[in-house]
């Protein structure tokens, strides 16, 4: 009875705010379930990131989330989106948060909110702005006043967005979560202490709530606040860690269960069983637990967004840029097997009478183009911008760009054969002699040394470094840093003298391209570019097969990164960002050459690796 007094309370104020009623409610810790104006409600939620999502796809996006038996969703709040550049704060298009949030009131769901401010989230630098690391000293995710400085004054401009749209102000979001998975870093209470003052002088003076994986509960969890679990799905052992943690009370929230995972460049793909998942949330429900699905719909992490993961055990490893998670929405927003199997485990657990929406069709189908011509090429080398000058190479931070490539220029004076090695190289770099690429080093693979072999006197030496993605986790998150970080050196004498050259590729207004049968048919990094024409739209994917390693932009957006080592083999295009007419792809590849046209399937190639 318990059960379905929980799941029916749930469908009564989902009908209400669906109605748009701006009436302020309680949101309150029973011994064992949530209380929403004092009357039971078990959340059924699933995560997904308005920022993985084109904006004009929010909506029909929660509708899934509706049809497979939610009735709430959550999210990250992701700092380094909303503030880019120190002091100046974006919440407008895809970073529109609070309209994401009202969507979801629209739509008749409940939202937790993880503001945080470090997300994890396979993101870039964990959510945090690359800017904080331009002071060497600075420890985010610390008592450090400089960085609680910056982090205070983002999250009153969060709260502005906000805090407005909580429970008990009228709006639709139940809680708000302080830090994410702390445990997994430090123990400071009082540092998750100064969370919370941040937070409530935001504005947010609902319910706050900690989460953390199940042995880091003791490290992660702030006394007098609800302490959910991360990846524990066995309902005693959920109510166990709470209750120790709690007071010897509920109620139990599971804020992350993992019916899938992310990939990592080089890796398998990854995924789960969908059997074994349902009977799982099963179990879970049928315990009466809330829980909160990590991911329901992952999307894709565009432009340069991806994080890495790193640890005293495993080498550096960046994630891919398909975030689909093997989740039961897939990364177009397709209905899978496992969307299918939970929507019927969740129709079990409706009070009787109830049903669920009938799914919704999707209005753009996805579709295969004809193959595109590249008419343009433009030489990475033949486009330099107007360098800066030192005598040691210095990073990205220092030279204030955050993602992207720079490239770093030397003239070696003396023919001198030897070592050549780049100390604390961050994290990829193709390395060339004269105009000839000579080696390529990754850091994953921990490489920063190349055999120089007989060079002439006055040799240029260019070595182009890609930032790969900031990690996102772990201890190593305080030292991420990007580019040259340290010297370089040949038979351990550093070279001087550099000349470092910008291409973070926020946008590619400005490029000069060649018509290709006029372009330099040397082995360089480039950029092709070129055109198609549309009568209709629909989802399609750009197939990477024969391309080495970079990025696609369609019409002006970044559609994120591929790499032939897989096992990503194809990115994404939502039809959204396509038009009637005359359409502009342009492809950079840092690696291979002599690309003359680019295929496209109506499927994802997502699990296919080449042997390195």
């Amino acid at each position: 009875m318990l059960k379905k007094l929980l799941l029916f309370c749930a469908a009564l104020f989902s009908i209400e705010i669906a109605f748009g009623q701006n009436v302020n409610h309680t949101f309150a810790l029973g011994d064992s379930t949530f209380l929403l104006d004092g009357k039971p409600l078990q959340m059924i939620s699933g995560e997904m990131h308005y920022t993985r999502i084109p904006r004009e796809y929010w909506r029909e996006r929660m509708k899934m989330a509706k049809a497979m038996g939610l009735n709430t969703i959550g999210t990250y709040v992701f700092w380094n989106a909303h503030e880019n550049t120190q002091g100046k704060y974006d919440f407008t298009g895809n970073n529109d948060v609070a309209e994401f949030v009202r969507i979801a009131k629209e739509e008749g769901l409940w939202v937790v909110m993880r503001p945080s401010p470090y997300v994890c989230a396979e993101w870039e630098f964990g959510g945090y702005p690359w800017w904080l690391l331009k002071d060497k000293t600075l420890k985010v995710r610390s008592k450090d006043p400089r960085f609680i400085t910056a982090y205070s004054n983002y999250m009153m401009e969060v709260g502005k967005q906000l805090a407005p749209l909580q429970v008990n102000h009228g709006g639709n979001i139940l809680m708000v979560q302080i830090e994410n998975e702390y445990g997994s870093y430090s123990n400071d209470k009082e540092y998750l202490a100064q969370n919370e003052k941040i937070f409530r002088d935001a504005g947010f003076d609902g319910l706050l709530f900690t989460c953390d994986g199940a042995s880091q509960m003791p490290a992660g969890y702030l006394p007098g606040f609800l302490p959910a679990v991360n990846g524990e799905d066995d309902p005693k052992k959920v109510k166990e860690l709470i209750n120790k943690y709690h007071n010897g009370k509920g109620p139990y929230y599971i804020a992350e269960w993992y019916p899938g995972w992310f990939d990592s460049w080089g890796k398998p793909h990854s995924g789960s069983n969908a059997e074994k998942d349902a009977k799982k949330l099963d179990e879970v429900l049928s315990a009466g637990i809330s829980i909160n699905m990590y991911m329901f719909h992952g999307g894709t992490t565009r432009d340069f967004m991806n994080g890495a993961n790193m640890n005293s055990r495993e080498p550096y490893y960046p994630q891919t840029s398909s975030y689909d998670y093997d989740a039961p929405l897939d990364e177009a927003g397709n209905p899978t097997d496992k969307f299918m199997k939970f929507r019927q485990v969740i129709a079990k657990h409706l009070p009787p009478g109830e049903t669920l929406p009938e799914i919704p069709e999707k209005k753009k189908r996805t579709f295969a183009l004809e193959v595109i011509k590249f008419t343009g090429k433009a030489n990475l080398f033949s486009n330099l911008p107007k360098p800066i000058e030192a005598e040691h190479p210095m990073s990205f931070e220092d030279i204030d760009q955050g993602y992207g490539f720079v490239l770093y220029r030397t003239t070696l004076a003396n023919a001198v054969s030897g070592l050549l090695k780049i100390k604390e190289m961050r994290d990829y770099a193709t390395v060339y002699l004269n105009g000839k690429r000579i080696s390529v080093l990754d850091r994953r693979l921990k490489q920063d040394s190349l055999q120089l072999n007989s060079p002439t006197a006055n040799s240029v030496l260019d070595i182009l470094v890609e930032n790969n993605g900031r990690i996102n986790y772990g201890p190593f998150l305080i030292d991420n840093r990007q580019g040259i970080t340290d010297k370089v050196t040949l038979n351990g004498q550093e070279l001087l003298g550099w000349k470092m050259y910008q291409f973070p590729f926020t946008t590619l207004a400005g490029t000069r391209y060649l018509p290709l049968q006029a372009a330099d048919a040397t082995e360089m990094p480039a950029l092709y570019r070129g055109t198609f024409s549309l009568r209709g739209i629909g989802d399609t994917y750009l197939d990477m097969h024969g391309f080495g390693k970079g990025f696609v932009f369609v019409n002006g957006h970044n559609l994120g990164k591929y790499w032939e080592i897989g096992p990503q083999q194809t990115l994404y295009v939502p039809a959204v960002w396509l038009k009637k007419g005359i359409n502009e792809v342009v492809v950079f590849d840092e690696l291979k050459s002599g690309h003359t046209e680019l295929s496209t399937f109506d499927h994802p190639v997502l699990d296919e690796m080449i042997k390195q």
